[in-house]
């Protein structure tokens, strides 16, 4: 039998990672060699559609394959997740080479229809009930770092996101499956573990039985409590659902990253409301304080959107303020993207396009400031680094984080990565540290 070879182009956020990686696990458990594009017999798409410039960036991608398709009829292309589930089967009309879609609740079928099409079968749409992708991802793109997915899908329903309508309502796996995959991950070599889902808070809520009330906090101290696990992060919290016991388990644990995402998408009580955010500006504040008041060394980021529909001039200088005031150290700004099939997206009172840019240029230099303020506090000071991978800039660099998520670079050899090393930082920008090991 000839080998079959399989690339993988990841897109979005890091529960497509995660799927990416899960991916590779089952396709290498079943003799399949992952290798460059141009020997692929199939390359995977793992897509995202939180913002049309994702999807569009996919078709752009889909459209360099035709002359290779029609000169040889390869690489055959899988588009997976959020952007299949929501115009996949279209999009596959538009390109033939397209052979396999299916969303991200039906990566269980992805492998049988691969090789169903390697062996001539027909294009597959993935639907209905598929089997669990249940492997445990060890052959990873990042040997040091792993990411787990403990909950799918959503039921925040906020007025301009489409995920709950491409990876469904919200769903928390066992925290049998979940400890077990960490355990496994960490005897695997992982020295630093993320939890991964829409809104890690939720989680255990749906859980009945014997687990009713076991949540997030739990999850958190069980997964903390595995021996020999260095780090772990998690990703991404609401704030309706930013509980005290979550502040308590991250206090007693050391090994628990003190770095916490907690978007706000907007500085508005009104634009909140429409948003459905389900909170307040004050009650964001409010915790805010309470979680730096709880971990004085904690990096606090957010996310913010500027342009909503309707959004007035004096709502869009609340949203400034608040960075301001809350001072974040990171702060992921997007302009409005109207989705299709959302509540927003269906409102007359659209931002026109340039006036989105404009304010999200503006916010970006405010915030890009504060972030060069914060960061150059840190000159002068020691923190232990996990040097992960090559810089993306710059011959002989190592790229490593802090514990609070802080990314620095310092002159290192290849073969260091993996370690953790105390480095003295020397000089910083809006984005980065530059240190020395010491």
């Amino acid at each position: 039998m000839n080998q079959r070879y399989f690339a993988i182009r990841v897109f979005g956020c890091q529960m497509n990672v995660y799927d990416a990686d899960r991916l590779r696990e089952t396709l290498t458990s079943r003799g399949w060699a992952e290798g460059g594009e141009g020997d692929a017999d199939f390359v995977i798409f793992v897509t995202c559609s939180v913002r049309d410039k994702a999807e569009q960036k996919v078709l752009s991608e889909l459209g360099k394959y035709r002359a290779s398709w029609e000169d040889c009829g390869k690489p055959r292309i899988a588009l997976l997740g959020c952007m299949a589930a929501r115009t996949g089967a279209e999009v596959a009309k538009k390109f033939p080479w397209i052979r396999v879609v299916a969303g991200p609740e039906n990566l269980g079928g992805v492998a049988d229809a691969m090789e169903e099409s390697y062996e001539g079968g027909a294009p597959r749409l993935i639907t209905g009930d598929t089997p669990e992708l249940s492997c445990v991802p060890l052959s990873r793109s990042n040997r040091h770092k792993a990411y787990i997915t403990i909950a799918n899908g959503c039921d925040q329903f906020c007025a301009y996101c489409i995920v709950p309508y491409v990876r469904g309502r919200f769903k928390s796996r066992p925290p049998e499956d979940i400890l077990k995959e960490a355990e496994t991950l960490v005897r695997g070599g992982a020295a630093e573990i993320t939890l991964l889902g829409q809104n890690v808070n939720t989680y255990g809520r749906d859980l009945t039985g014997s687990l009713a009330g076991y949540g997030f906090s739990r999850l958190l101290a069980d997964t903390a409590s595995i021996d020999g696990l260095k780090r772990l992060r998690y990703l991404t919290s609401h704030p309706s659902d930013f509980t005290d016991d979550i502040l308590d388990v991250m206090t007693s644990r050391r090994n628990i990253c003190p770095g916490i995402n907690l978007p706000v998408q907007a500085g508005s009580d009104k634009v909140l409301r429409e948003m459905n955010r389900r909170y307040t500006r004050n009650e964001y504040i409010s915790l805010a304080r309470g979680i730096r008041a709880a971990l004085p060394h904690a990096a606090l980021t957010t996310d913010l959107i500027v342009g909503f529909p309707g959004e007035t001039e004096d709502e869009f200088e609340q949203s400034v303020s608040l960075l301001e005031e809350v001072r974040f150290d990171l702060v992921h700004t997007a302009a409005y993207s109207p989705r299709e099939g959302t509540p927003a997206a269906k409102r007359a009172d659209q931002i026109p396009v340039r006036e989105r840019a404009r304010r999200l240029v503006r916010i970006n230099g405010i915030q890009t400031e504060i972030s060069r303020e914060i960061n150059e506090r840190m000159v002068g000071h020691k923190f232990e680094v996990l040097l992960d991978e090559p810089a993306p800039k710059g011959e002989g660099l190592l790229q490593g984080r802090t514990a609070a998520d802080k990314v620095v670079l310092v002159s290192a050899p290849p073969d260091m990565s993996g370690k953790f090393r105390d480095v003295l930082i020397t000089a910083s920008s809006p984005w980065c540290l530059d240190g020395e090991i010491i």
